[in-house]
């Protein structure tokens, strides 16, 4: 993320905007509340920031957020010792409140991990009194306390919906999931029919939205944003600093490792191509970059496998070059997983202009998205390994089909992508809210 930015200039430019989109009413205030937030670099927190930051434009802006922990579960060492810690963010006041960190992940891990946050905000309250709360999954308690604020100043509340909590209790394979998704789904449900707004991130939530009762005329679809730089190494620069040989197909996954996304499955299909000359006499070289809390157990299932590698995550600026320099990127989620989330991933890897192949349900949220670009993905089943290798030997002896579908992702990126697009929806939303007549 970017570094703090508290320039007088680039304030009095938004205060200009504000006054634009608000010259005959007083200076809206809005407050977003959400446990992930930068400088967290993956998941929901750069789309969270995005949001503030795009809010921040045309009206004052404070966020409630949790410890930056994301995605290693481990708090970033310049939060750990504060229960509190205040700054200015890209013209953001930001307010990070700290939290339980589970170890291992569970379901009574992560019913502490977000009670916690909400206990520790529960104490205080907003420097402002604000116009508008909008809360941000994937944090239950984020949307919990977001209901409390708008209901205690009487304003309008609106929830950006990046992960369905109850369906993700149920089908990521979390310890105890299944047993807590009933009560985690009610809560949810109550919450977002409370909503005067609800954004979902992928049109395929509307389903379960619709099963949490929740009136289909306070939906919108607010789809994620491009929100990399463009890339300013040469792809071949990268690969030798990576030590990733000219004759090597490089497969990679970029981005949390966790119980939801099942990366067993791609050692596995490791495994069947480890040793295997491709055609032309390439071979596939599989890199996982990023942390979570499956990346031990990992490293260990993949002992004696040459043809795997494991790096560090990458700072902002240096993530695109990275994406760049793969010959296929690569999404792996649980075959349980439908509806729960869309993997945030997907909006980078098609600005990468670089082929996808995504083992994913063929009836979930993830490939409902890709059917939308064009050709710019191949799905496979998840959980079958040996179709996963097939389908990766057969991207590697086609470079015709390899650019084809790169040029098709970043088709779609430029299309429908761009944070241009998003900041106007954005503000629709927010205006939306605004006019509402506030429940509670």
């Amino acid at each position: 993320m970017a570094d703090l930015d508290q320039a007088p200039s680039r304030a009095s430019e938004r205060v200009l905007r504000r006054r634009a989109f608000d010259h005959d009413e007083r200076h809206m205030s809005v407050l977003v509340v959400g446990i992930n937030y930068a400088p967290e670099q993956t998941g929901s927190a750069p789309y969270t920031a995005g949001l503030a930051e795009m809010i921040a434009d045309f009206a004052d802006v404070e966020v409630i957020a949790g410890a930056p922990h994301y995605p290693s579960w481990r708090v970033e060492p310049e939060y750990r010792w504060r229960l509190r810690r205040d700054e200015l963010r890209n013209g953001v006041d930001v307010r990070h409140f700290r939290h339980f960190i589970p170890r291992r992940q569970s379901a009574f891990g992560r019913a502490i991990w977000d009670g916690s946050f909400v206990a520790n905000v529960s104490i205080s309250r907003p420097r402002r009194a604000p116009d508008v709360v909008i809360a941000s999954t994937p944090s239950l308690g984020g949307a919990v306390l977001g209901a409390r604020f708008a209901q205690r100043y009487h304003v309008p509340f609106g929830v950006v919906v990046q992960d369905l909590v109850g369906q993700a209790a149920r089908q990521s394979g979390i310890s105890g999931g299944t047993a807590v998704a009933d009560v985690v789904g009610r809560v949810e449900g109550w919450t977002l029919r409370r909503a005067d707004a609800v954004a979902v991130v992928s049109d395929a939530f509307r389903e379960q939205l619709a099963s949490y009762r929740v009136d289909d005329a306070k939906v919108r679809v607010l789809p994620n944003w491009t929100h990399i730089p463009q890339p300013r190494e040469e792809p071949a620069s990268v690969r030798t600093d990576l030590g990733w040989r000219p004759d090597e197909f490089v497969v990679l996954h970029a981005g949390n490792m966790g119980l939801k996304q099942d990366l067993g499955n791609v050692i596995d299909a490791a495994r069947t191509l480890e040793g295997r000359n491709l055609e032309g006499g390439n071979r596939v070289r599989f890199v996982f970059c990023g942390d979570g809390n499956q990346r031990e157990v990992l490293h260990d299932r993949a002992a004696g496998l040459s043809n795997v590698g494991f790096i560090d995550p990458v700072s902002s600026e240096r993530y695109p070059d990275l994406l760049r320099a793969a010959d296929v990127l690569l999404v792996n989620e649980r075959a349980s997983v439908g509806d729960m989330a869309l993997p945030s991933k997907l909006t980078s890897y098609f600005a990468a202009r670089r082929p996808v192949i995504a083992a994913v349900s063929a009836d979930g949220a993830c490939a409902k998205e890709v059917a939308r670009t064009d050709g710019a993905a191949h799905i496979v089943a998840p959980g079958q390994p040996a179709e996963l290798a097939r389908a990766i030997e057969a991207l590697s002896s086609d470079r015709a089909r390899s650019a084809s579908m790169a040029a098709a992702g970043g088709r779609f990126a430029d299309a429908h992508l761009s944070r241009a697009t998003a900041a106007r929806r954005v503000r629709e939303l927010v205006s939306d809210l605004r006019a509402c007549d506030p429940k509670g």
